[in-house]
């Protein structure tokens, strides 16, 4: 497997293109089911995600081609030729149930494996299920399948989420576009890249109401067709830059970066002693005087998102004082605490909460990533560490972050990727 080596101490200092976001992109890219016409998708990342989606597609007999020089435009469309969404494709990522709804809506069969993904926690996809069945579906689960059939089609419905689901609420927006009659889905995430597949969904022809609040309406329609869409900025990928340039005291343009998809962790990184300022084409980071503790709650959208809270951890571990980060999204995701440890942060977890005392500075460590966010953690705190840090299994990094080696060395890092 690769690595990543850092030689920390290198203050960042230049310009990172933030790439399209990943959670935008994939259930976009799920989105090309519901028509047969042509769905162009443009500022799309080059990630091992994004291939596995695109080639669970080619799976359903649907064409994923490229169109130009530089991948970043993808065209989706063809008939379906088969529902079943199988194992070997989706094991390797979470999103991939995302097809779920679509397939289903389209089609009125869909046979979905239950998904994998990073070890974070349960995240079970019931919500999903009972939703399908409120929109009319019939489910069964058999030899680790989802079997989803809706013969005479789904009908509208209200459907109320018990808690916030980002997954749900978008399998469920998908399907609830080509379902008759009108559908009310109250409690729905509000995350940007929600907001984002309503707008590709609606240059289709769906007709949506509320988005950008917890009450999206949904008046089915007979048929969607073919759009062109652009693809937001990845704000998770801002924010872990932001904290790189950060823990390094360096300077660094975040090139296409927007400000109004990052409320709270903007506020929680001034309140820590970091600059971030709006400037034409994106936003300029740097660090004040010096970086001090600050607390930090994940919630789902408009608060602190859960995949920022391991890149923040790591920003704190070098901050004067301490600070408390509680994480409320996923049941297991401080693994990253030991190999931060191991490179002399002082993290104690109770619970669901984590107490990070601030060191004067981190020590380089060979270390261990676990999940997506827990590698760049590691990444960021490399960064600023005395020494050498060598990041191992950084195939989850490959994931969610577009060559992040040449971004990072662009702007002064000593870092390099080692092949396995």
């Amino acid at each position: 497997m690769d690595r990543i080596r850092i030689r920390g101490g290198r203050p960042l200092e230049g310009r990172i293109r933030i790439s399209g976001a990943k959670n935008a992109a994939l259930p976009l890219l799920a989105a090309g089911l519901l028509t047969n016409e042509r769905l162009v998708l443009s500022n799309v990342p080059a990630l091992a995600d994004i291939a596995t989606m695109a080639s669970l597609l080619r799976t359903l007999g649907v064409a994923v081609e490229p169109i130009g020089n530089d991948g970043r435009t993808l065209s989706i469309g063809g008939r379906i030729t088969s529902s079943e969404a199988p194992y070997d494709i989706v094991r390797k990522m979470r999103a991939s149930v995302l097809v779920l709804g679509p397939l289903l809506a389209r089609t009125g069969l869909a046979r979905v494996s239950l998904p994998g993904g990073c070890a974070i926690g349960t995240r079970p996809i019931d919500l999903h299920l009972k939703g399908l069945e409120q929109l009319g579906a019939e489910i069964n689960l058999e030899g680790g399948y989802v079997t989803a059939t809706a013969p005479r089609g789904l009908k509208g419905a209200t459907i109320i989420f018990p808690f916030v689901s980002v997954g749900a609420t978008e399998n469920l927006l998908m399907a609830a576009t080509l379902a008759e009659g009108t559908t009310v889905l109250v409690n729905a995430a509000r995350e940007p890249e929600i907001g984002d597949l309503a707008a590709c969904l609606t240059a289709m022809g769906a007709r949506i109401e509320g988005v950008g609040t917890d009450r999206l309406t949904i008046h089915g329609v007979a048929r969607l067709g073919g759009a062109t869409h652009r693809i937001i900025p990845d704000r998770i990928e801002t924010g872990t830059y932001a904290c790189a340039a950060a823990i390094t005291g360096g300077s660094v343009l975040l090139e296409d970066a927007r400000l109004e998809h990052l409320g709270a962790v903007v506020r929680t990184l001034r309140e820590a002693g970091v600059e971030v300022t709006e400037v034409e084409g994106g936003l300029a980071v740097r660090r004040l005087n010096g970086l001090h503790g600050a607390d930090a709650m994940t919630e789902p959208y408009p608060g602190f998102p859960t995949d920022m809270q391991a890149q923040f951890m790591a920003l704190m571990s070098v901050a004067e004082g301490a600070s408390m980060v509680t994480e409320t999204i996923f049941e297991n995701r401080f693994m990253h605490v030991p190999e931060l440890a191991r490179m002399g942060a002082r993290i104690v977890v109770h619970g669901a909460s984590a107490i990070v005392r601030g060191v004067p500075a981190l020590s380089g460590a060979p270390v261990m990533a676990t999940d997506l966010r827990a590698s760049v953690s590691l990444v960021i705190a490399g960064l600023a560490a005395r020494g050498e840090t060598v990041v191992h299994r950084v195939y989850h990094l490959d994931r969610g972050y577009e060559r992040i080696e040449e971004k990072l060395a662009a702007c002064g890092a000593v870092i390099e990727r080692i092949p396995g």
